[in-house]
């Protein structure tokens, strides 16, 4: 037995299409209808008008008011009658006694004959029209008296039939239904080009699977991760979702701006405003690396533009996190290298017979290596950042750069809230000191890395100076980092902290390079803290970057 067949519903031009015929061919009958019931309307007052017309003219004839008064006005009416007839296009013309007897009719053997209709108006002197069935059939027909010296001497009616009204108004009505025959197929012929557009732009698609598809639509709008933002030919925002927000930071009603009203920054904007593809571009925001692809479309004549973004951010930290991860390796690679030279160096000054100088060589690397950990577990208890310092320490020896903390280092462990994410921290300093690192290696002065890390009230070391230390419940992490290279240079100063600019040259750099600096403002701006430049003792180039930590209580508990 075959399977039934499942009729799928008729596409919503189709029920459009449908619903629009029945509309228009109700429309143009109602108009028909309407039109009909007009012109009769028009035709019966017509034909009024003209019998009327005819009756008072007839009525007022001098020819009619002096045959009147002779002793046979039949036998001189009658011929004038009948041309008054034919002449004016009435079906009848009746000249009759004030009693109501003929004196003149179509047909002669009616002559003599009572009138049949209504006279009484008349006789008062008023002329009046009105429809009547007599001889003839139904007419529309007038009554006007001939009067003499205010008497009423003969009385006149003319009239048209009914028929002969039905036979104008079907001409009438024949052209008008080919005229709504016409319209009708004229609309029958738009609608179906409309359909047609509309089952083009509808995909043939019936209202229920478009509802559907809308209610999937803004389902996934809302559930997809990624930025999505549709721009039209104006540069507007048609759409954007959840993720679009919020990763471009757009608060209240975004659809309807235009990109530039958006309070985006100036390169993400001029992305956005760029009439060609843009494929992976990196740019950032207030709090956030967002990767930009951006396609034209075009519909008919208006073209927009499809973009999407993807945030970047949690996936440059982790890969900068990698490469001080693979920093570490090549430092402890390093190291066992230098190690193992070191230990032949003492096997050999043994084999020599040489102890005391073994010893004293053995020891003197050692004292200076657990001297530069001791200083610096001892300065910052934050186990982040100690381990940070002393892998950027080996890198930076790696280079043949010194790297050295100031005496005015202090964090204890605990100081830092629980806000404060460790992984910004090390974006920042991490970042800080790989540039110092950069800089100073090419320096021709002794090449050094100054760090101070301090928690505490502004530059008051104690923390109980204007910064606001412990004393009024307020205090900040300063991050500071220094070197010996050439520094920055005044015209570039402004230029330093933007996507793309590079301490080995203040253009734009390579692809992966040139973020440093940016991501360090951004991190810091995410916690509320500041990044300022200046000039480092050694001459070169110094960041401090300031991070408000918690507000304490008078007791001095967190609050």
């Amino acid at each position: 037995m075959p399977t039934p067949r499942i009729r799928r519903p008729r596409s919503l031009a189709g029920q459009l299409f449908a619903m629009q015929i029945v509309l228009v061919a109700l429309v143009v009958a109602g108009c028909a209808v309407f039109t009909y019931l007009a012109d009769r309307r028009q035709a019966e007052e017509a034909a009024r008008r003209q019998v009327t017309t005819a009756t008072t003219a007839i009525a007022a004839s001098p020819a009619v008011r002096a045959a009147v008064r002779t002793a046979d006005p039949a036998a001189a009416l009658q011929p004038y009658a009948e041309q008054v007839r034919r002449d004016t296009g009435v079906d009848f013309v009746t000249i009759m006694s004030p009693g109501g007897i003929r004196w003149t009719h179509p047909d002669p053997a009616r002559i003599g004959e009572r009138f049949m209709g209504h006279t009484g108006p008349a006789l008062e002197g008023r002329t009046f029209s009105e429809t009547y069935t007599g001889t003839l059939g139904p007419s529309v027909r007038a009554v006007a008296p001939v009067q003499e010296n205010d008497t009423v001497t003969g009385l006149v009616s003319a009239g048209i039939t009914v028929d002969v009204i039905s036979a104008r108004l079907s001409r009438q009505v024949a052209a008008l239904l080919g005229m709504a025959a016409g319209a009708l197929a004229l609309g029958g012929v738009g609608t179906y080009l409309l359909n047609l557009r509309l089952r083009r732009h509808t995909h043939g698609m019936n209202a229920t699977e478009l509802s559907r598809m809308h209610d999937y639509h803004e389902a996934a709008l809302h559930a997809v991760r990624e930025g999505l933002l549709m721009l039209d030919g104006r540069r507007c925002v048609a759409l954007v979702n959840d993720g679009g927000r919020e990763l471009l930071g757009l608060h209240g009603e975004a659809v309807g701006r235009h990109v530039t009203q958006l309070g985006l920054p100036a390169s993400l904007t001029d992305a956005l405003m760029a009439p060609g593809p843009r494929v992976d571009e990196v740019h950032l925001t207030a709090e956030r690396i967002v990767v930009v692809n951006s396609s034209p479309v075009s519909s008919g004549e208006r073209r927009g533009t499809i973009v999407t973004l993807r945030d970047h951010t949690e996936l440059l930290s982790l890969s900068g996190e990698l490469d001080s991860v693979r920093g570490f390796t090549e430092a402890l690679r390093s190291q066992a290298h230098e190690a193992a030279n070191r230990l032949h160096a003492v096997v050999s000054l043994i084999e020599l017979g040489r102890a005391e100088e073994a010893v004293e060589f053995a020891t003197a690397e050692l004292e200076l290596a657990q001297a530069l950990t001791d200083r610096v577990v001892a300065a910052v208890g934050e186990p982040v950042l100690a381990a940070l310092l002393l892998g950027k320490a080996a890198q930076a020896n790696e280079h043949g750069v010194e790297l050295v903390l100031t005496d005015d280092t202090r964090l204890d462990d605990g100081l830092l809230p629980s806000g404060l994410p460790a992984r910004d921290l090390v974006t920042i300093l991490g970042n800080l000191i790989d540039n110092a690192v950069e800089a100073a290696t090419g320096s021709r002065r002794t090449a050094r890395v100054t760090v101070t890390v301090r928690a505490g009230g502004g530059d008051d070391p104690d923390g109980d100076g204007p910064g606001g230390g412990e004393g009024d419940g307020r205090g900040e992490l300063l991050l500071r980092v220094g070197d010996s290279g050439p520094g920055v240079a005044p015209e570039a100063v402004d230029e330093v902290f933007r996507r793309g600019w590079s301490t080995k040259s203040p253009a734009a750099a390579p692809h992966g390079r040139g973020l440093g600096l940016a991501l360090v403002q951004q991190a810091a701006r995410r916690n509320g803290g500041t990044v300022t430049l200046g000039r480092s003792p050694a001459g070169g180039a110094e960041f401090t970057v300031r991070l408000p930590l918690c507000t304490r209580t008078s007791e001095g508990a967190p609050a």
